[in-house]
């Protein structure tokens, strides 16, 4: 199938998973409004496909990935299916009302799945591909199909997978590296033999997915756009299972900064891509490290003095990429108690956010109020304003915290009295006594209040911004029922925000109940 052709090369596809394969990461699980936060956000990206979920997985599944193709306009919407009718049938009416829809099935094709898990033949396997597809292209004309462990399949077999698929109609043919085994050569080589030996090649969108398991997941994927891919299927943040997927914003900055090696672009709107990232973290509590690539806090930081003199005179001797071409704006002029509503959605924007009036007027108040407890607001304080407006659900009658009080000292029982309101129920306020200390009381308090039986098993904390009054953003990780939940807040009180991270983990565990 002919890839569009411009002056700055051909057209690389952008596939989003994180919504299907990023929220397989333990912990990341997102409710019905934040998947649909994250949808809008990636269409005000620019991606071209967002593979929104599973359907047939659960209710929930279906429920999201339906109400994204009805409501998030711009981008392919496609769901996810095994090749089996039930499932294929499935993800068909949940992406029906798509302005663009796309069903994506896969089969495993490596010998080690074949044996183990399908217990198929190879003849099997081929007949079970074309009698899949076939039945899909029925109902939607958007099929992609996935080689499950295509980089572990044998070459001549993988070449009469594709070629099968692609003449019972499969647009795209999507192949995953789906346990990290790859290495950059070899999968360039195996799209490259793809590209060569099968006949009807020119049909088909060559994709490629791939996982990190040995560090190599951007590499592999770069790898294969040199060889003639022509979709990228990626994550914001990298997240996924085990260690998550080829991360979106590198491979993206990849291929612009080094378009005199892919001689290729995507649509992406990379201004937009940490305001995505921001989003994405703090919805699924999962933290960006300082030095991630494009989007860590120390991404553009340069302490070393020679690289400081060099910078001062010509930012190019450092920085291969501009801050502001990823969305860091490079003048973080502070704002205050006296800034109004204006500057305030000014610099919303700047900073890659769209925010609906109903939203900037939650913003504007939640900004005001911590304005008067915060002498300077910057940057990174109101991207956590944002990110926390953004996640409020409105749908749900969630739990909020109204008050709270703490008595605590050195080798002293912590004694801390807690006001909490689920919905719009009146408040109910008791008093605790326990603990080592104010935080594993209010935490012990909070199961109590809530009835979640839960157990704390990561809490950390750090500062948004810097100054002795910078808000402190607290990211927990609790167990229920043998389901592991993720909670986050920010307050300039790291008491406060530790109560409200461990009611948010509470809550995610009523939005699942």
């Amino acid at each position: 199938m002919n890839v569009p052709v411009s002056d700055s090369g051909r057209k690389i596809i952008i596939f989003d998973t994180t919504l299907r394969d990023g929220e397989q990461s333990p912990g990341a699980s997102m409710n019905f409004q934040e998947k649909m936060e994250v949808a809008q956000m990636l269409a005000l990206l620019g991606v071209d496909v967002i593979e929104a979920g599973f359907p047939v997985a659960s209710e929930g599944d279906f429920l999201a990935v339906k109400t994204i193709s009805e409501k998030v306009k711009g981008p392919i919407i496609c769901g996810l299916s095994r090749c089996r009718e039930v499932d294929i049938l499935r993800a068909v009416e949940a992406i029906k009302h798509a302005e663009k829809a796309r069903v994506h099935i896969f089969l495993a094709t490596s010998p080690i799945h074949r044996q183990y898990k399908l217990k198929m033949s190879p003849e099997q396997v081929l007949e079970h591909v074309k009698k899949s597809v076939a039945f899909t292209r029925n109902y939607c004309p958007d099929v992609e199909f996935s080689c499950e462990d295509a980089s572990r399949t044998e070459p001549d077999f993988l070449a009469s997978v594709v070629e099968t698929a692609i003449s019972a109609g499969a647009s795209t043919i999507n192949i995953p590296d789906t346990v990290g085994y790859a290495i950059p050569s070899q999968f360039s080589e195996n799209i490259r033999m793809l590209i060569n030996r099968v006949p009807n090649i020119d049909k088909a969108i060559l994709s490629v997915h791939c996982h990190n398991d040995l560090g190599m997941a951007v590499a592999n994927t770069l790898a294969a756009v040199e060889a003639g891919a022509g979709q990228i299927e990626c994550t914001i943040n990298g997240i996924g299972e085990r260690a998550g997927n080829c991360a979106l914003e590198e491979v993206v900055m990849a291929i612009r900064t080094r378009s005199d090696v892919f001689h290729a672009h995507t649509g992406i709107i990379t201004e937009k891509l940490l305001a995505a990232s921001r989003l994405v973290s703090g919805i699924t509590g999962l933290e960006i490290p300082r030095n991630k690539a494009i989007v860590g806090r120390n991404a553009f930081a340069h302490e070393s003095g020679i690289h400081q003199d060099g910078m001062l005179k010509n930012p190019t001797t450092y920085e291969i990429m501009r801050p502001e071409q990823v969305g860091f704006v490079t003048t973080d002029l502070v704002l205050g108690k006296h800034s109004g509503r204006a500057g305030l959605s000014q610099r919303v924007r700047k900073l890659g956010y769209s925010l609906t009036e109903t939203q900037m007027d939650t913003l504007f108040q939640a900004f005001k109020s911590l304005a008067d407890r915060k002498k300077e607001i910057y940057n990174g304080d109101i991207r956590t304003l944002v990110q926390q407006v953004l996640r409020r659900d409105v749908t749900r009658q969630l739990w909020t915290l109204e008050d709270y009080s703490c008595v605590s000292g050195t080798g002293k029982d912590s004694t801390i009295t807690l006001s909490l309101r689920l919905g719009d129920a009146p408040a109910v306020t008791r008093k605790f006594t326990a603990g080592e200390g104010p935080i594993d009381t209010a935490f012990v308090a909070i199961c109590e209040m809530t009835g979640y039986d839960m157990v704390c098993c990561e809490y950390r904390v750090h500062s948004v911004t810097i100054g002795h009054d910078a808000q402190g953003e607290v990211n927990v990780a609790v167990k229920y029922q043998d389901k592991e939940y993720r909670g986050n807040a920010v307050s300039t009180d790291c008491i406060e925000s530790s109560i409200r991270a461990f009611i948010d983990a509470a809550n995610r565990i009523l939005c699942d109940i």
